[in-house]
């Protein structure tokens, strides 16, 4: 079983900064991609960044520039902090990674969701 354990949400005012940690256990070979989605209130889920084993990196439009991912492939933990934050960030933010749980066999996971509220 793998389990994903997000933090770092909560209130900031626009302009703000937060930083989240997803951090990854259980049992498994290797981390594979690991991204953060959003969903903001009466909205689809988004992808709102990926990165890759090699740390390659993709993000939606609305937040280049802003936010940035990174990973610790030690620590199996995936970053993204936050930067000049608006009121249209706010959503529950996901965690989920692909997982090689056996050799050459992958299955994707997903945290919990923090919560991320932009407003002054």
């Amino acid at each position: 079983q793998v389990q994903l354990v997000e933090s770092g949400g909560g209130l900031v005012q626009p302009g703000g900064s937060l930083n989240l940690s997803c951090v990854v256990s259980g049992s498994f070979l290797s981390i594979q991609t690991m991204s953060w989605y959003r969903q903001p209130p009466g909205q689809e889920r988004e992808l709102v960044s990926t990165i890759s084993r090699s740390s390659r990196t993709n993000y939606a439009d609305s937040v280049k520039g802003r936010f940035t991912i990174s990973r610790d492939n030690a620590k199996n933990t995936v970053y993204l902090q936050m930067a000049g934050l608006k009121p249209e960030d706010t959503a529950v933010y996901y965690c989920n990674v692909d997982v090689e749980y056996e050799l050459r066999s992958y299955r994707t996971f997903w945290g919990q969701g923090t919560q991320v509220t932009v407003s002054s």
